[in-house]
């Protein structure tokens, strides 16, 4: 019974694994969403948000999304604009026609 309980178990690991995925990147979100509507008022942050967070490492998305309880901290905004301006980024906010005008 041991052995057929067991793809049981690790089944529900990986949903409860997806499911915290899943709120960790929605609040990351949140903070970057944030971010970027302050840094660049002029822009539809929502497009940007999903860029940035597509290019970040699961480690900046802890990081970034531990501001969402605390409030944004500068540190936080430095990270997002960074991982903004990689090339993976910068690529995927051509590609949705977008602009980053400096603010």
């Amino acid at each position: 019974m041991t052995i057929l309980a067991a793809p049981l178990l690790i089944s529900a690991c990986s949903a409860a694994n997806d499911v915290a995925d899943a709120v960790t990147r929605d609040r990351a979100k949140t903070v970057v969403n944030a971010v970027v509507e302050r840094r660049f008022p002029r822009v539809n942050a929502a497009p940007v948000t999903d860029c940035v967070i597509d290019a970040a490492s699961a480690g900046e998305i802890l990081t970034i999304a531990r501001d969402s309880v605390g409030g944004v901290q500068p540190a936080t905004v430095d990270l997002v604009v960074d991982i903004a301006s990689r090339p993976e980024s910068v690529q995927c906010i051509a590609e949705n026609g977008l602009t980053l005008l400096a603010g």
